[in-house]
């Protein structure tokens, strides 16, 4: 899950970054007011696009880590569920021992 955290982190960074730099591009950017709002639309499509990328990204990410810990749990279970049958099994001879 730390995993994910950090992935998160980063994707936020990444498009505030983006944004911060575009911002800063544009009011540098010699340009007219027409060609900069064009430029600002195309760059905000972009951008956009790019969210969603990462955003399908990070959700196919999430699903597999889901599933990683649920096979992970399944095979827990199964491991401590033979272990306290064998624990039982090695008590009943215990117990006869003991009323004899």
């Amino acid at each position: 899950m730390d995993d994910i955290k950090a992935m998160v982190g980063f994707l936020v960074g990444f498009v505030f970054g983006g944004l911060i730099g575009l911002a800063v591009g544009v009011m540098l950017a010699p340009q007219s007011g027409e060609e900069t709002r064009e430029v600002l639309r195309e760059k905000s499509i972009e951008l956009k696009t790019r969210a969603e990328e990462l955003r399908e990204e990070g959700r196919a990410r999430l699903q597999e880590a889901v599933e990683e810990g649920k096979e992970a749990a399944a095979q827990k279970k199964e491991e401590l569920t033979k272990r306290l049958e064998a624990e039982k099994k090695a008590e009943k001879p215990k117990a006869k021992k003991a009323k004899a």
